[in-house]
């Protein structure tokens, strides 16, 4: 290094030890766990747009297609969520007896070790099929091939583990669950304490180095049921029989639930939703160490096992059962505002029933291109943490919306409760995907910024490890490397980001990409105003910046918005540029703007140092962007209401229900009307009915039965749910079984 730079370096350097935040052993371990894909692109500023697009299509294979259109039709044909949520609390015996068969619980586990071996694609789109049936099923399904034992065992068990668990959790013979919440601890699992302290003890008649347990958890999916339990813990080692240190740290481990102190059984409720989820609770529980997932190697790791199980875990499952909900959302309110008329007129042609309908078909558009592109990164082998946590979050957020969306347009259709109600099981779960696998709060203020900036920015990784360096010559000759990397890096992001602002984003770099072309310019746009904004938001908070959480929450709307539409933008190009889909991509895209430009507009006026605040203002233009125009919106609109190729992919992989069902009725009466649509048109303008226009031979007789048909099917579609007294009693065994009786009395 030159004797002037490396003068210049070390102010910079001192200010920096104190500035930045320091990482501890878990933070380390944390970040390190995962890997780093498309979001890196996004924080250079300067998204390589070839990588995107070279990422292979997802594809399903045919033993995945199979397994679809047969064991996961099956299964939700012998599925009715009504009697779970309200009668058996329970799936039906024989559908858990044909889960195990089938294999449903081993789609990670590979072939050899006697699963399914199926890709992340493959579970995805499983997972999002028979979440359309029932969320009570899909998340039985979900949670032992995500977070649990079996993703651990893949990832860090050691061979003896893999041979003896993987085969039994495959194949249904043990049961997994997997407990890291406590009641104290809640979203900061690490502060968790369970303990697990080393000693001696009995095992198989034999005294062995071992673990004591006492732990109290809530909140784990399929306690009540499991016969293994993967247990987190805080690891100590008091009497030193392992030479090390006494404190270990957070540990991962197998604990079966039959042995003395385990106590499993009881169950929440959560949201009405009937899956099996509840406490457990361990009192001086022993395990011998080989229990540790992993072996003895592995303990004090369980913070790092964890973070990097769950990105997996968490880019699939809620992803997938969001996914679902938001296309069914969409598929069902198109078809319900056609065949719903108020003064006259199908719903759906009003204006204040377009703007939600268009919502729901970018928003199912745009969800579901995230989801594919996450599932193609996994699928590479990667393990996405800052991205699982993007998809998490966003996507949970998104149904959230979207199923609001439905029922609005709905309205006392869908608060009617009953077995026609098609939305209300998915509106009661929505805020249990907003809360699991890591809070929605904590993910979007904590996480998808404050993880992503570390892992995706080019440089501030290598300078906050250089100052970690305990010898001073070495921390600095490492850190004057990271630094002046980052200067350059911010000086080319401060051009680039004030030319492609003053342009218009017209000419920033973009492949030839015909129709969307300008929207890669814009993303370009946006990414290198994101980077400097970003850039600006470290050197001017240094640590402080993980404690102003709304800068960093913001921030990371930036982010995630960027990595959405890159989905979206890719999934136009996998599926073959189809123009018909092109308003739900315009949209998607100008919704997305306008998200980013009110966000960096916001953190900027929300920059403690106000001369800097105005300095990227005028370099970036952050004016907030209008949204989508009301031409578009009605555009995006009338592909879920009128039945096309693009509402086909939208709703396509769903499952449509039983026959008789709501679902099933109301597309049926969804074909029948635009069957019959000019039919009907003609009649109303001659003000005729159907028996009137058959009588004066307006119609044939084969007309009158189609538009008869019509009318029933209508009927059956807004025909809501009532209860008999003695039904209401049967649901309600407190509820009074004639009220009118003993009024009378």
């Amino acid at each position: 290094m030159s004797a002037g730079l490396k003068t210049l370096t070390r102010p910079i350097h001192r200010w920096a030890k104190s500035a930045l935040p320091t990482l501890s052993e878990t933070e380390s371990e944390a970040l390190n766990a995962g890997d780093v894909w498309w979001e890196a692109e996004i924080f250079s500023g300067n998204p390589d747009w070839s990588r995107l697009l070279a990422v292979p299509k997802p594809e399903l294979s045919e033993a995945e297609r199979a397994f679809i259109d047969g064991p996961c039709r099956e299964l939700c044909e012998m599925i009715d969520d009504w009697k779970i949520s309200h009668q058996s609390a329970d799936l039906p015996p024989e559908a858990w007896a044909f889960l195990k068969r089938e294999k449903f619980f081993g789609m990670i586990i590979p072939e050899s070790h006697g699963g399914l071996g199926f890709t992340a694609f493959g579970h995805s789109e499983i997972i999002r099929y028979i979440s359309t049936r029932s969320v009570a099923t899909a998340v039985t399904v979900m949670v032992p091939n995500s977070l649990g034992p079996g993703e651990l065992l893949l990832q860090f068990g050691t061979e003896a583990q893999r041979n003896h668990w993987l085969p039994r959790l495959a194949d249904g013979r043990e049961m997994p669950a997997f407990a890291l919440t406590s009641e104290e601890a809640g979203s900061d699992a690490a502060s968790m304490v369970d303990s697990g302290v080393v000693c001696k003890g009995h095992w198989n008649g034999k005294e062995v180095t071992g673990i004591r347990l006492n732990w109290a958890k809530r909140y784990i999916t399929l306690s009540p049921v499991c016969t293994v339990l993967g247990l987190a813990f805080r690891m100590t080692d008091p009497e030193g029989l392992l030479d090390g240190d006494e404190e270990i740290g957070i540990t991962c481990a197998l604990v079966p639930t039959d042995l003395p102190g385990v106590q499993t059984g009881h169950r929440h409720i959560p949201a009405g939703t009937m899956f099996h989820n509840g406490p457990t609770t361990g009192k001086d529980v022993f395990i011998p160490l080989d229990h540790i997932i992993g072996g003895e190697a592995y303990a004090g790791r369980g913070w790092m096992m964890l973070m990097s199980a769950l990105a997996a875990g968490r880019g699939i499952s809620l992803p997938s059962l969001s996914a679902a909900a938001t296309a069914m959302a969409a598929c069902t309110t198109g078809a319900y505002s056609r065949i719903r008329q108020q003064f006259g007129t199908p719903i759906g042609k009003f204006g204040g029933v377009q703007e939600p309908l268009a919502r729901l078909a970018a928003n199912a558009y745009a969800l579901d291109a995230a989801r594919r592109l996450t599932c193609a990164g996994l699928d590479e082998g990667r393990n996405l943490a800052v991205i699982s946590g993007i998809m998490k979050a966003h996507a949970t957020y998104r149904m959230r919306d979207a199923i609001n969306d439905a029922m609005d347009v709905h309205s006392g259709k869908a608060v009617i409760d009953g077995p026609l109600n098609y939305l209300s099981p998915i509106y009661r779960a929505v805020p249990i995907g907003i809360t699991v696998e890591g809070a929605n709060i904590l993910t979007r203020n904590l996480i998808i910024f404050g993880q992503g900036a570390i892992r995706a920015h080019p440089h501030i990784l290598d300078e906050m490890q250089a100052l970690q360096i305990e010898d001073e010559v070495e921390s600095l000759s490492a850190f004057h490397i990271a630094f002046w990397s980052h200067v350059r890096h911010s000086v080319k992001t401060l051009f680039r980001a004030c030319g492609r602002a003053w342009t218009g984003g017209r000419f920033a770099p973009a492949p030839a990409a015909g129709a969307v072309t300008p929207i890669y310019c814009q993303m370009s746009r946006w990414a290198a105003a994101f980077a400097l904004v970003s850039d600006a938001a470290f050197l001017i908070l240094g640590g402080d910046l993980k404690r102003r959480e709304m800068i960093s929450a913001r921030l990371g709307d930036v982010m995630s918005e960027l990595y959405i539409l890159s989905g979206v933008l890719k999934r136009w190009e996998d599926e073959g540029r189809q123009r018909a889909d092109l308003p739900l991509v315009e949209y998607a895209a100008a919704d997305a703007f306008r998200t980013i430009s009110k966000s960096l507009d916001e953190v900027l006026a929300n920059f403690p140092a106000r001369g800097i605040s105005m300095v990227l203002r005028a370099l970036i233009r952050p004016a907030t962007r209008r949204g989508p125009t009301d031409t578009l919106t009605e555009a995006c609109a009338g592909l879920i209401y009128t039945p096309s190729e693009t509402r086909e992919r939208i709703a396509g992989g769903l499952f449509t229900g039983c026959r008789g069902e709501g679902v099933d009725l109301l597309l049926n009466a969804y074909a029948l009307v635009c069957e019959n649509e000019t039919l009907m048109k003609a009649l109303v303008k001659a003000g005729k009915t159907v028996d009137e226009g058959l009588e004066d031979g307006t119609i044939t007789e084969a007309q009158a039965d189609a538009l008869r048909k019509t009318q029933a099917a209508v009927a059956d579609v807004v025909r809501v749910d009532a209860f008999s007294p003695e039904e209401i009693h049967a649901l309600f065994p407190g509820a009074q079984s004639d009220v009118k009786k003993e009024a009378a009395q």
